[in-house]
């Protein structure tokens, strides 16, 4: 994962149970494929399906987040916990969990973890989207999500399944005017010391105009951000109607975003590298070459990353938009 101020829990989590742990991309097989010195990922198996699912009021489900809890919860139910939702309302923050990337997930039975309607902070038509970073000075699970498509919040846990509310942290109001949506946010750490930030944020944007850009973010605490009023990559520098689904990863030295078009602009995974202070645009081509075949069905999107024992995964949402599952493919 890009979790650079991690690494030496990594090590310690390695040699405590002899299987490499770290979630975001950081560790792959020597051989690579992928542009970026990026290993070559290949569908494996599908993970979750709404219709196996007992919390299923849409029949949907969208962007998974995949964290391990290896030396990080006390209690921890399993070895990885996978947070994913539905979109449509009234949607809800969802866990799943195992001790495998390779799977397999259950379902945790009290889903969902966090609802559309939370007093007496909120009350909305849906929250979805869910990302959680692991904060390691405040040891706690932080999760992102958003609700409405104009607003992302900010929710705490201990222990990864009960969280407390904090606060807004992102919405329209905060992008130029004409914006639209704000949403699909994902934080990292990531060193800025010319911006005072310890965080870096990603997410897509809508406006008047119906494209969907990647735009970024930069905060100090994971709290309180700033962000760039121009877009971190614009639709129409990749040749999509739409993009979204933003992740940052990091390698040899250097910082990217990988992000999906929209299936009818190709459904891939595409990859720009931004350079470890974003001041770099060199667009890379395409990351992951979805498949016709099921589940992709010409369509892979909102990828999250992870490594177990030293085999480097993606999990991501495959098929149609409001119509997919959850897939891994291995490295």
């Amino acid at each position: 994962m890009h979790e650079r101020f991690d690494r030496r829990l990594f090590l310690r989590t390695t040699a405590a149970t002899g299987a490499a742990l770290t979630l975001g991309g950081l560790s792959a097989p020597a051989a690579s494929a992928a542009p970026g010195g990026f290993p070559d990922y290949t569908y494996v198996r599908t993970l979750l399906t709404p219709s196996q699912l007992k919390y299923n009021p849409t029949g949907e489900i969208i962007f998974p987040c995949i964290r391990g809890t290896a030396g990080r919860l006390a209690s921890p139910v399993a070895k990885y916990y996978l947070y994913y939702g539905p979109h449509d309302a009234p949607g809800g923050i969802c866990l799943a969990y195992g001790d495998s990337l390779e799977g397999p997930f259950t379902e945790y039975p009290n889903n969902p973890i966090v609802s559309n309607d939370w007093q007496p902070h909120y009350s909305v038509s849906h929250v979805a989207s869910a990302h959680v970073m692991w904060n390691e000075s405040a040891k706690e699970m932080w999760l992102y999500f958003h609700g409405e498509n104009t607003t992302t919040r900010l929710a705490r846990s201990k222990d990864g399944i009960n969280f407390t509310y904090d606060k807004v942290v992102l919405s329209t109001s905060m992008l130029p005017s004409g914006t639209t949506e704000t949403s699909y946010a994902r934080v990292f750490p990531h060193e800025l010391p010319s911006r005072g930030a310890h965080y870096v944020m990603v997410f897509m944007l809508n406006n008047t105009t119906n494209h969907r850009d990647i735009h970024w973010g930069w905060s100090a605490d994971g709290r309180t951000w700033s962000y760039d009023q121009q877009p971190l990559v614009r639709h129409s520098d990749v040749g999509a109607v739409n993009i979204g689904g933003p992740h940052l990863l990091h390698r040899n030295n250097s910082t990217y975003v990988v992000y999906n078009k929209d299936k009818a602009s190709g459904g891939d995974l595409m990859i720009t590298e931004v350079g470890n202070d974003f001041s770099k645009r060199a667009h890379l081509g395409v990351f992951y070459n979805s498949r016709n075949a099921a589940p992709d069905n010409g369509r892979s999107a909102s990828p999250t990353f992870g490594t177990d024992g030293g085999v480097a995964y993606m999990i991501y949402e495959a098929g149609e938009r409001l119509a997919g599952s959850i897939a891994m493919a291995r490295a």
